[in-house]
């Protein structure tokens, strides 16, 4: 599972190659904003006939969005860690 280094690390690598991409005025071949909205949408329209279907056979939907629906469409996000009290001293 991804954790935040691995999600700070990529940050951090997008932003150095941006900054070379800008000092040497290169355009990113990065999709406009649009596009990204874009995709967006068609993630979460990809989960309207799963949630649809679930509805229909009465299923509990919450549940649903809250596991298999939101690792779709925001992939495998950083697991959180609890803080015991021993680390903190």
């Amino acid at each position: 599972m991804a954790d935040v280094k691995s999600y700070a690390i990529a940050l951090a690598v997008g932003l150095l190659v941006g900054g070379i991409y800008g000092a040497l005025n290169v355009r990113s071949p990065a999709p406009p904003v649009i596009a990204l909205v874009g995709l967006f949408g068609i993630l979460i329209g990809e989960q309207i006939v799963p949630i649809a279907k679930r509805l229909m056979r009465g299923d509990e939907v919450a549940a649903y969005v809250r596991t298999e629906c939101a690792e779709h469409v925001m992939g495998q996000l950083p697991a959180s860690r609890p803080h015991h009290a021993e680390e903190q001293s």
